[in-house]
């Protein structure tokens, strides 16, 4: 009885060693930075794991991924990016899911600019606008449908950031008194968390479904695919919707 107890002791310790960790990198859009560092911290909490972000927009991301960047993950902000390293076999086929669906808002730092009929967008009162690169960022394209479907041009107005996080800090530091930016980054807890701000109507840009794929690089890598099966769970999905998701 004793060395059978001590061998399913051995087996416990074995188990759950830290040589039995490892480490996931994963590639994330900038718009999802807020609840991957908390979705992050959370999962390396409970699997002894070592997570291991790069935050830029998709686009940046998708060269470098097919540049042979070394990355087990990618956390895109639209579904084609993913669905295309599928195709052309640097992701594994079946792994493809929507992890959130974004919401894009046009925000202020200064509190009452952004008023509910986003009259300050609509009459042109303002001297820029900060929108992500429409090329690199689907949040960037997003705010072009928006203001095609308004009518509204204002390319002498607008200043571009290479991604969302890159055009919210433009708003956030004064240089730009507006932004079209992810609701995720002034959301959380069901309010708008600093400035002024107008959600837009989801009828004004295509859908932000945000798709998350196991690259070939992570295919044998047993963090990634617990970190990708980690994502689905209710505790994580609510922990995105707190952030201004929906699926």
């Amino acid at each position: 009885m004793r060395f059978s107890a001590c061998l399913l002791a051995c087996f416990y310790v074995a188990l759950f060693s830290p040589a039995r960790s490892a480490e996931v990198q994963v590639a994330v859009a900038a718009n999802f930075a807020g609840p991957m560092q908390q979705i992050a911290s959370q999962f390396e909490q409970r699997s002894g794991h070592t997570v291991l972000l790069s935050f830029a927009s998709s686009g940046k991301l998708l060269t470098q991924i097919t540049q042979s960047a070394p990355f087990d993950l990618f956390l895109a902000a639209d579904q084609a990016m993913p669905a295309r390293l599928v195709e052309q076999h640097l992701a594994v086929a079946g792994s493809q899911f929507t992890y959130a669906t974004g919401k894009l808002v046009l925000w202020s730092a200064t509190p009452g600019l952004v008023d509910a009929q986003a009259r300050v967008l609509l009459q042109g009162r303002f001297q820029h606008l900060a929108i992500a690169s429409p090329r690199q960022a689907p949040y960037g394209a997003a705010a072009l449908q928006t203001l095609n479907a308004l009518k509204l041009s204002y390319a002498d107005k607008i200043v571009q950031g290479e991604s969302i996080g890159q055009a919210y800090a433009l708003v956030a530091s004064g240089n730009a008194e507006l932004g079209l930016v992810a609701l995720s980054q002034v959301w959380k807890d069901n309010k708008i968390t600093s400035g002024s701000a107008w959600i837009v109507p989801s009828t004004l840009y295509s859908p932000l479904r945000q798709d998350a794929v196991l690259l070939i690089h992570g295919q044998n890598n047993a963090a990634a695919k617990a970190l990708l099966g980690y994502l689905k769970t209710d505790q994580v999905q609510q922990l995105i919707h707190s952030w201004g998701y929906t699926n």
